[in-house]
């Protein structure tokens, strides 16, 4: 798959693009994130992944739109693994309701750019090496068997260094100030909480991409597609945050359909690697049978939530989803509690930055 410099540019311009006009026209103002706007937005970006995809079936080749398809629909589903961190999070610093949304953009920015020099790195082993993919194969099998028996715990907020440095070092005050990541107070310039949540969102998305990146480069070696992908799945996240929450504990055995798709990613990337590495003659995976499999794992999944749940009611505290939501009520303001706070009068008004 050649990618002439150009169509980067434009592909990167587009993304920029969208990126500024939810800054300045979806975030613009201070209020609540609404059901029905995230339910619009949700499907401009998902339409968004169906055209892209149909782009490249056209300029390319199907089997290539199908690589893209597997993948995005992939990370999208692990992708949902972070809306439970996003809760605890957003509860252990008490971020107004009219501010998640702004706080989930710049965090979901951070991860962007934190991801792509993952992708980077990952793409150019694997291009040189072929071996890496037994690396990322056995570790997505490990991956895999947490995530079939979890309850697996996410990933604690206090146990962020970079968050829990900032918090302990740095002059700070625990009152918000509308958008602003720091304020002036009498002369001294201290960060806000909004700076904090966004810093531990978005650093906190790395620990996810760990798994996730290794799991979408199974699919796809090509790093166009890749860095698409990331893109798409997670701008695409911060509308389903608002659409999906409270509607996510009916799907009470979703860890057990990720860990099977990570199981079976890992598969094909051993399976490549002695293809790559050996004389023997391996099975080959497909793209089509990969994207059949995902989806038809995934609708299953969900299916057998909804009819347990059905049943039975009481199986959806069982769920990462309530789960999510006991852990932000026994942390909510925690994150507020390890500031040092060096605003002297909360109530002085200072000059925000």
């Amino acid at each position: 798959m050649s990618v002439p410099i150009w169509l980067w540019f434009v592909t990167v311009g587009i993304f920029v693009g969208l990126i500024v006009a939810d800054f300045y026209l979806v975030d613009a103002g201070h209020h609540a994130f609404g059901v029905k706007q995230a339910a619009r937005w949700v499907t401009f970006y998902i339409a968004l992944a169906v055209a892209f995809g149909a782009f490249v079936a056209l300029y390319w080749a199907p089997s290539y739109a199908g690589e893209f398809f597997a993948g995005y629909i992939t990370e999208y589903s692990l992708s949902v693994d972070n809306l439970f961190v996003f809760v605890v999070l957003m509860s252990s610093f008490l971020v107004p309701q009219e501010l998640q949304h702004r706080v989930l953009l710049i965090g979901v920015l951070i991860a962007l750019v934190l991801r792509t020099v993952l992708i980077l790195l990952g793409a150019a082993a694997v291009s040189k090496f072929i071996a890496t993919f037994f690396v990322f194969g056995l570790f997505l099998l490990w991956t895999a068997w947490k995530v079939w028996t979890s309850g697996d715990k996410e990933p604690d907020p206090d146990g962020n260094a970079i968050v829990r440095f900032a918090e302990r070092r740095l002059p700070s005050t625990r009152h918000y100030h509308g958008h602003q990541l720091t304020v002036v107070v009498h002369g001294k310039r201290l960060i806000t909480p909004m700076a904090l949540v966004i810093l531990a969102i978005g650093t906190t998305d790395l620990i996810f991409a760990l798994d996730s990146i290794p799991a979408v480069l199974g699919l796809t070696h090509q790093p166009y597609l890749i860095v698409s992908i990331n893109f798409l799945a997670l701008m695409g996240l911060r509308q389903l945050y608002f659409l999906l929450h409270g509607l996510l504990d009916r799907l009470i055995y979703l860890n057990k359909g990720l860990g099977i798709i990570l199981g079976f990613v890992a598969i094909k990337l051993i399976l490549e690697a002695l293809g790559g590495t050996t004389h023997w003659h391996v099975p080959e995976i497909s793209t089509a049978f990969s994207l059949i499999f995902i989806v038809v794992v995934l609708a299953v999944t969900a299916l057998v939530s909804w009819i347990a749940v059905s049943r039975n009611p009481e199986l959806a505290k069982l769920s990462g989803s309530a789960e999510a939501d006991r852990d932000a009520a026994a942390e909510a303001g925690l994150g507020l509690s390890h500031l040092r706070d060096d605003e002297d009068d909360a109530d002085e008004p200072g000059a925000a930055v």
